[in-house]
């Protein structure tokens, strides 16, 4: 309750900070009156969804989705303004202080026009994260890319020279709002016409009867060798308040069930091979194992029980952390790690060549993209759905398509 209080407290100064800009250059009251009643509405409808609902208060709702993602709309411009004002202010302090000793007439050094020309300085400033807050939320969560790569390995069975895998992740249907979008998605993963396609995890936010109404749609994804999947950590159910560990457990079950309906091939600590012209290679699904308070339910020992180590080896983990800690260092050679989880926290800049980056990074080291390391290869998948706020800014959702193909990296 606590961190609540503090929070209002905060939103209230940011609030009355922030208008100070519309102060400074309009006298008009119908604008004043618009950005209060807004700012009004936004936080008490967060208030109303995330303390006041009493349906579902653990259950991460559409409602609740929206409600987080309009605050962030207008937090995010008043942040950038009492940045920008927060400086003019410290800027003038020292000089006004000054003159105010001095007993000057112009106190503090205020300077109508110039702080008229900061306030639209400000403004200008502040629509940018609210126009592109606004364009994540209602085009750019579903605004789909194809990233396409081509992975060398020396070691790679000939017959898997040229092999395509199309790997999605973190579908999160309980966010979904719509389905023309989604079923456009799923015809796009179609279209790659990989030999396989690979889930990584999170299909859910919470409980297995929110792919209830988008089973039908996943259930027309079609590969020639087949659709593997691994649970994420939001498959467990461990987010929602359940009346019993049967009911828990159950909702696990269903949606286990809900998979091999779909066609998916539900891969639990265990192995599969992929066999063409009489070679293979080793497909590997771990539970969920992520640092931290993550469910650690991967046990790579188990998964890896019924493979030769000199097998060519992909691996399902949901979470990159558990290739970072556990993966790299193992006794056996990994040679492609297929992971999400992280979603490229919904928000960054990417310019493909020379930026890349979001503040998912300062926690997760592999966070977006393919990395190599002690010469094993992983490709962290930036997210198929969304999850919290309901957009995506910068970061879109991926699909991702690997062709393997051997040879020297050089080649």
């Amino acid at each position: 309750m606590l961190r609540w209080i503090l929070f209002f407290a905060f939103y209230i100064f940011l609030d009355w900070y922030a208008f100070q800009a519309f102060k400074a250059i309009t006298k008009q009251r119908f604008i004043y009156f618009v950005y209060w009643i807004l700012s009004a509405l936004v936080l008490g409808n967060f208030i109303y969804q995330m303390l006041l609902n009493p349906s579902h208060l653990k259950v991460l709702t559409h409602a609740k989705s929206y409600a987080f993602g309009f605050l962030l709309v207008v937090l995010a411009p008043k942040l950038i303004l009492l940045i920008v004002l927060g400086f003019e202010d410290l800027a003038r302090f020292p000089k006004g202080m000054s003159r105010y000793f001095k007993k000057e007439k112009q106190e503090f050094g205020y300077f109508p026009e110039r702080r008229a020309f900061i306030s639209k300085l400000a403004i200008g400033l502040a629509a940018i994260p609210f126009a592109s807050l606004l364009y994540g939320m209602f085009k750019g969560k579903y605004d789909f890319r194809v990233l396409q790569y081509t992975l060398y390995f020396e070691d790679l069975p000939a017959a898997f020279d040229g092999y395509r895998i199309t790997q999605i992740s973190d579908i999160h249907s309980g966010s979904f709002d719509n389905r023309e979008k989604i079923e456009y998605a799923v015809d796009l993963i179609n279209e790659q016409q990989s030999d396989t396609i690979l889930f990584t995890g999170d299909m859910v936010n919470n409980l297995a009867s929110e792919m209830i109404p988008w089973k039908d749609t996943f259930s027309r994804l079609k590969a020639k060798d087949g659709i593997f999947s691994i649970l994420g950590n939001h498959d467990y159910g461990d987010y929602v308040s359940w009346d019993s560990e049967a009911d828990k457990a159950q909702n696990l079950e269903d949606l286990k069930g809900i998979q091999k309906e779909m066609g998916f091939d539900l891969i639990l600590n265990d192995s599969r091979f992929l066999e063409k012209d009489g070679e293979r290679i080793a497909l590997i699904g771990v539970e969920n194992w992520g640092r931290g308070h993550f469910k650690k339910a991967g046990d790579l020992k188990q998964a890896v029980s019924k493979i030769d180590a000199n097998d060519f080896k992909i691996l399902m983990s949901h979470d990159p952390s558990h290739w970072e800690d556990k993966v790299l260092d193992d006794a056996y050679h990994y040679h492609l790690t297929l992971s999400g989880h992280t979603h490229g926290m919904q928000f960054g800049i990417e310019i493909p060549g020379w930026v890349k980056w979001s503040p998912i990074k300062w926690r997760y080291k592999y966070w977006a993209g393919i990395y190599k390391v002690k010469g094993q290869f992983i490709n962290v998948n930036r997210g198929f759905g969304f999850l919290g706020f309901p957009g995506r800014v910068g970061i879109w959702p991926e699909i991702t398509v690997i062709e393997l193909k051997k040879g020297p990296e050089t080649a």
